[in-house]
């Protein structure tokens, strides 16, 4: 499940012997959420021609390093050389990714612990956030060892319903959107012109 405030608490009311695991789309979400705040906040203190410099960064930030093309690489690197912060902010959302190789749970409560030093000894506050969530939620977040299981594909089944409903611009008639939804996963193709 997400780290949703209500969803929670209620699992661990109703739900004695069940282990929560929270998903890592999340818990990177919550890191992702934590740098784009450290790179607005870096980019409203810049002057006029090194703000420009970094507009439209976003999307070299929140992506995984290993995932960009050369150029994009090259460009993030000279940004995260001239501003400490964002370094530092950039480096340890990057670390983060190690903590779900980790054999067991006990390695990865060890590198928990190391990270949330680590990103604590910055002093930036999105990161201390960061920081008291997992700790907060550190039982959830652990689970994952125990049982290696993702709600990947049920997000992914929830974009397909959300996008296919946009195209749409909704449904009036709800059994016409259940037969859609039964055909949700057959490709269709349409020839141009």
């Amino acid at each position: 499940m997400d780290m949703s405030k209500s969803y929670y608490p209620a699992a661990q009311q109703f739900l004695l012997h069940v282990d929560v695991v929270f998903d890592h789309f999340h818990v990177t979400a919550l890191l992702n959420k934590a740098l784009d705040e450290v790179r607005k906040a870096q980019q409203q203190s810049l002057n006029e021609v090194d703000a420009k410099a970094m507009k439209g960064s976003r999307f070299l930030f929140l992506t995984n390093y290993d995932n960009l093309e050369l150029e994009n690489k090259t460009r993030l690197e000279a940004l995260l050389a001239v501003n400490e912060p964002l370094y530092l902010a950039h480096s340890l959302k990057e670390q983060f990714q190690l903590f779900w190789e980790k054999d067991s749970v006990e390695e990865a409560e060890h590198f928990l612990i190391r990270w949330g030093i680590d990103a604590l000894a910055t002093g930036l506050k999105p990161l201390k956030r960061v920081v008291k969530t997992l700790s907060i939620y550190r039982e959830g977040v652990l689970n994952y060892f125990k049982h290696r299981i993702s709600n990947a594909g049920a997000e992914g089944i929830n974009n397909k319903i959300k996008t296919m409903k946009r195209q749409a611009y909704g449904f009036r008639d709800m059994e016409y959107f259940k037969l859609r939804l039964y055909h949700l996963h057959k490709s269709r193709y349409a020839f141009v012109g």
